[in-house]
């Protein structure tokens, strides 16, 4: 597996889910990482038989150290039979490499729809054409991403792996939102919101920041949760702080309670630029809670009523109005894992098709 960092990210859980449900005593996971500092899953990948690699980061200025790495890497394991690659278009220097060795199963796996346009642009975009004639096979999250990364003809025979959760992890127990409460100090009828996902301005916090502000003006009392990291965390806390909303904003950090979180929250709220299939929204609609999202969001991760989209040219004023409309929506927050499994989301069988996906793969390429 070819990841960025080992961090609480959507990405991230997604492959640590199908991670915890393979059989691996027939597919065992080895993870490639592009940073120095500890990622929060690496324990429990040890824990579970799993290696840990470390390259160099991605850097222009040190493509060729970073190649040269690859290769010594390739040298010094000679035994992996697949390569599945989650960093996009900058798995292609690994992709090179991989098919050179003529290694059978090179797996390029799309989760973006789009990226920003900034300098890096360029780039990105002539790596991800130069990366496809190495793989092999071509895996996504949605019909979106797919194209962005394979292009419209590639697309066409891109495999959808499912962004699947533990269904059973995210069932609603009231026990769990009561204690969750207390454990934060929240009365158990403060309106609470949510928002789930790295501090980066795709996320686009600011703006829901914004929605909270309109939304606190009504309800004075109201509480928004922030439960992630990033790099605009800082500005996001200054913006509260300018905005007088410090005591009614709580930044809670990379969480392994998310589940219990969402049970105690009454809202999400998730105003996107663009996303591939966030495994949040599939996780916050097993909870059975209300979801207002962007209408930039695909399609594909609405798979329950629970769900409103709405447009991001509207004012933070007329999203703060819907979600008050939705805010009292939640009935029988029990009965939607069914329906999450129902639609195909649950990790059991998803794992289960992955592992025999691998093992055929290799058998008929040998």
């Amino acid at each position: 597996m070819l990841t960025t960092i080992l961090n609480r990210g959507g990405l991230e859980s997604m492959v640590m889910n199908y991670y915890r449900h393979i059989d691996r005593s027939k597919v065992q996971f080895d993870f490639v990482v592009h940073r120095k500092e500890k990622g929060a899953f690496e324990d429990e990948i040890l824990s579970l038989g799993g290696k840990i690699y470390r390259m160099m980061p991605i850097r222009p200025l040190t493509f060729w150290k970073y190649q040269k790495q690859i290769a010594d890497f390739f040298d010094a394991h000679p035994e992996y039979q697949i390569i599945h690659g989650h960093i996009s278009e900058l798995g292609y220097f690994f992709y090179k490499e991989a098919a050179k060795r003529h290694i059978p199963v090179i797996i390029g796996h799309a989760h973006m729809s789009k990226v920003p346009v900034d300098m890096k642009w360029i780039i990105r975009n002539v790596f991800k054409r130069r990366m496809r004639p190495y793989l092999t096979h071509r895996f996504t999250c949605g019909q979106a991403a797919a194209e962005w990364l394979f292009g419209k003809i590639g697309a066409q025979s891109a495999i959808t792996q499912r962004n699947a959760i533990d269904t059973a992890g995210f069932l609603f127990h009231g026990d769990n939102r009561a204690s969750k409460r207390g454990e934060l100090g929240i009365e158990q009828d403060t309106f609470v919101v949510c928002h789930v996902g790295s501090f980066q301005r795709v996320k686009n916090q600011s703006f829901l920041i914004d929605v909270f502000y309109a939304i606190q003006k009504r309800m004075p009392d109201s509480i928004l949760l922030l439960i992630g990291d990033g790099k605009l965390k800082s500005d996001m806390e200054r913006k509260c702080q300018r905005m007088g909303l410090q005591g009614n904003v709580r930044f809670l950090g990379t969480r392994s309670d998310v589940s219990h979180l969402l049970q105690a929250s009454d809202l999400l709220v998730f105003p996107s630029l663009f996303e591939g299939l966030p495994v949040t929204l599939i996780e916050a609609q097993c909870t059975g809670i209300p979801c207002l999202i962007s209408d930039c969001i695909p399609q594909e991760a609405i798979l329950t009523d629970l769900v409103t989209a709405k447009s991001l040219q509207d004012n933070a004023d007329s999203w703060a109005d819907m979600a008050l409309q939705l805010k009292d929506k939640m009935i029988h927050r029990t009965k939607y894992p069914s329906v999450i499994k129902e639609r195909g989301y649950d990790i059991q069988k998803n794992a289960e098709w992955l592992q025999k996906f691998y093992i055929s793969s290799l058998s008929c390429r040998h």
